[in-house]
């Protein structure tokens, strides 16, 4: 049998209360709550509250509602839209909705789903954008839950460009054909320049693209989103990368980043495995910078998503400056950079008051060469250090640092996939370190955090480095 999709009891409507009365009868939290829903709505509020509490009182001050200081009585419901019971007494209550149906008003009785003649959503504020999510009153929790996940999605700046919109409505009607070149525009005014010109602030730069794209040749162009994954866990992105993972045409991303990070895009966007492992380049970096232009001037809406944070280690400035150059709009989405990701699985201070206040990010590899780097003296001098991409190199980190006069005793802390549910924890000291080289069955990034700040972390759930094998050499050869 052909699925039949339920009835609702209850049906989603948005009714005007423009300089319209709206009763709500109360003195406690349930009226605060009924009061601070409905003040961002334009219509005017009453509220009988003879006992109200100091909250309430403070927000009728603030929201210049009418307040009724008295018991209720029938008449307070005279010329109401709508009415809402919320005294929290449920004889009262049955009062006040008996009044108001005797009157013809519309009223909904707090927490009594039984006598209501509607139901208040949960509702994503956007104005003139709003989106209400209703349960017929049998799941207030899970609206809330559902409210949270949408609000996530919009971003804060909607409001404020479909104001702009009801402005271009005419001029849009009047000058471009129905149909396709119709469409065309308001998709680009609401996810192409006007919309970033918007976020950004410049609502004056939105209103003169969109009259350009208007008036002017179809001069639509793409835009290039350098955006953090950050380390792994999918609960760790920004609401601005979730936003535009979700408007995405094509997702380039890093071999790293995990599928469930990925899966976050749109449905039907193009998905692109662009990323580098040791070893093993699906795509160099110029290749990939060719391919951002490309599909740029084509005008795509593209993501380049980067494990952690673009501008750490992610040759952001690369793509930037190629994409700058080819006349291609882009932006950069910050991520949390494993580093922090490290640190907050340690439950580590990168910083400790009265023990180091600065820190630096670097690459093992930076150790390879022939003079030590600057960031050396910095560590032997108290900064703590975060160590990218280390553990093939393990053994001449930890050797330079000691030669260079750092402590064999400096506390270390290594994470395997921080962030994850997978990640494993090693702790040490410096001398330690070199047996981390000899690990291959550590797949996953490996993030290596040095300097006395590693002291105060939480190493209940790691494991100790001298514990490992170390290639060739004892630990105290190591120190020595």
């Amino acid at each position: 049998m052909p699925h039949v999709p339920p009835k609702l009891n209850a049906f989603p409507v948005f009714m005007r209360v423009e300089g319209e009365t709206v009763v709500i009868v109360g003195d406690g939290d349930e009226a605060l709550a009924k009061a601070r829903l409905l003040g961002q709505s334009s219509g005017r509020l009453r509220i009988v509250a003879p006992e109200a509490s100091a909250d309430l009182l403070g927000w009728i001050a603030a929201n210049a509602a009418v307040h009724v200081a008295r018991a209720y009585a029938r008449e307070d419901l005279n010329g109401a839209a709508l009415v809402f019971a919320a005294s929290g007494d449920e004889p009262l209550d049955r009062r006040v909705v008996a009044d108001a149906r005797a009157l013809g008003i519309k009223v909904n009785a707090v927490d009594r789903p039984e006598l209501c003649d509607f139901f208040t959503p949960a509702l994503v504020n956007r104005a003139p954008v709003a989106v209400a999510i209703g349960t017929e009153g049998a799941g207030p929790v899970l609206a809330q839950m559902i409210r949270a996940r949408i609000d996530r999605m919009l971003s804060p700046s909607l409001g404020t460009l479909a104001s702009l919109a009801v402005t271009f409505r005419d001029a849009a009607e009047k000058l471009l054909a129905k149909g396709a070149p119709r469409r065309r525009f308001w998709r680009e005014f609401f996810e192409g320049a006007p919309a970033r010109a918007v976020a950004g602030g410049d609502v004056a730069g939105a209103h003169a693209v969109a009259s350009a794209m208007l008036t002017g040749p179809d001069t639509s162009t793409g835009h290039v989103a350098l955006v953090g994954a950050g380390p792994g866990a999918e609960d760790l992105l920004t609401l601005r990368a979730q936003r535009l993972l979700m408007e995405a045409d094509i997702i380039l991303h890093d071999a790293l980043v995990p599928d469930a990070v990925v899966a976050m895009g749109r449905r039907d966007a193009e998905r692109i495995a662009v990323g580098k492992r040791k070893g093993c380049h699906s795509k160099s970096q110029s290749e990939i910078n060719a391919l951002l232009v490309a599909l740029g001037r084509e005008g795509r809406r593209v993501v380049r998503l980067k494990c952690g944070d673009p501008l750490v280690f992610g040759r952001a400035g690369e793509e930037m400056a190629a994409l700058r150059d080819a006349g291609v709009s882009c932006e950069v989405v910050p991520g949390v950079t494993a580093a922090f990701a490290a640190a907050a699985d340690f439950e580590l201070p990168l910083t400790l008051r009265g023990v180091t206040s600065s820190m630096m990010f670097t690459t093992g590899h930076d150790l390879k060469g022939g003079a030590l780097p600057d960031w050396a003296k910095l560590a032997i001098s108290g900064a703590t250090v975060a160590v990218y991409m280390g553990r093939s190199v393990a053994a001449d980190v930890a050797g330079r640092l000691i030669e260079a006069g750092l402590s064999p005793d400096t506390a270390v802390a290594v994470v395997e996939n921080a962030s994850l549910s997978g990640c494993r924890r090693f702790h040490g000291t410096l001398a330690d370190l070199p047996a981390l080289e000899d690990r291959h069955d550590l797949a996953g990034p490996v993030m290596t955090i040095i300097g006395d700040a590693v002291a105060g972390a939480n190493f209940s759930r790691s494991q100790a480095l001298a514990a490992l094998p170390v290639r060739g050499l004892t630990r105290n050869e190591v120190a020595a």
